[in-house]
């Protein structure tokens, strides 16, 4: 990574970025619809299957920005919704813009990792231990979004949430059934696709297809190694043989409440407690 593109990473982080914010939300539409989630939480993979099964073109880096665009570039992204909407790829915590989407939602100890994993390769952050790394992570330190736990009951707890135009997604539910995520994705989205179409699209974005693009694009800019990449390895519940008892402790600390409305497995006394480990998210 380039010493001027490290500044910018580290910059972000500051009240710097908070005017930039402000102009990458200005020309929406009430009926864009965003898709959105805390950093390295799966987005990128359903980003692509839901961009190729609502434009039937194959997604990839260099052009996805015109399928299903960032916040900030969509004023060239192509309609694909219903009444002329975009879908728009969001990281940001819940702001009122933000009035129907799908939030894609996981377990905080792997995102923890992989954001731990490829930050360290990047060297954005000063921190070079795991152990140094997790309290400031759950503090919301080493994001420019805030802590998970806040993220997370932002957009659960939103007008967006209260009124049913927000879709929950788990990562794992994701993984373990794509096609049947991209369909209730896209029953929510208001379109109407094939099975033959979402089956293609599954299969042409899977983890190992999405790390092949990743290789070949022209405009990404490349990271270096392997826990640099911008497609992780999709790991699901890899927390249980990398965090220590303390690790757990500080993650339940600030984020168990949450992890337990989720149906995720808390750490408590000493162990995970009993739970639903249910194959979807359940307001409760």
């Amino acid at each position: 990574m380039s010493p001027l593109t490290r500044w910018r990473a580290r910059a972000a982080r500051t009240r710097l970025r908070a005017p930039l914010v402000w102009l990458r939300h200005l020309g929406l539409d009430s009926t864009d619809v965003f898709l959105a989630s805390f950093p390295r939480s799966g987005n990128t993979m359903l980003r692509f299957m839901l961009g190729e099964a609502l434009s039937g073109v194959p997604s990839n880096f260099d052009q996805i920005q015109r399928m299903v665009p960032e916040i900030g570039v969509q004023v060239h992204a192509y309609p694909l919704l219903p009444g002329g909407g975009r879908l728009i790829k969001t990281h940001e915590p819940y702001r009122r813009e933000y009035m129907r989407a799908i939030y894609i939602v996981r377990d905080v100890r792997d995102v923890m990792l992989s954001s731990f994993a490829r930050e360290t390769a990047l060297d954005v952050v000063h921190i070079r231990t795991l152990a140094d790394y997790v309290r400031p992570f759950m503090q919301g330190k080493m994001t420019r979004f805030g802590p998970w736990q806040k993220h997370v009951e932002g957009w659960m707890n939103s007008p967006a949430a209260k009124s049913g135009d927000l879709m929950v997604v788990r990562f794992e539910e994701m993984r373990r059934d794509p096609e049947g995520s991209v369909a209730r994705c896209l029953e929510f989205l208001g379109k109407k696709v094939d099975a033959s179409v979402i089956r293609t699209a599954v299969h042409n974005n899977s983890l190992e297809k999405m790390r092949a693009k990743e290789d070949r694009a022209t405009t990404l800019p490349k990271s270096p190694g392997e826990e640099g990449r911008w497609v992780g390895k999709g790991a699901i519940q890899g927390w249980r043989q990398k965090l220590t008892e303390q690790q757990l402790e500080v993650v339940d600390e600030f984020a168990g409440d949450m992890l337990a409305r989720l149906d995720y497995p808390r750490w408590a006394g000493g162990g995970l407690a009993p739970h639903a480990d249910k194959e979807s998210a359940v307001l409760k």
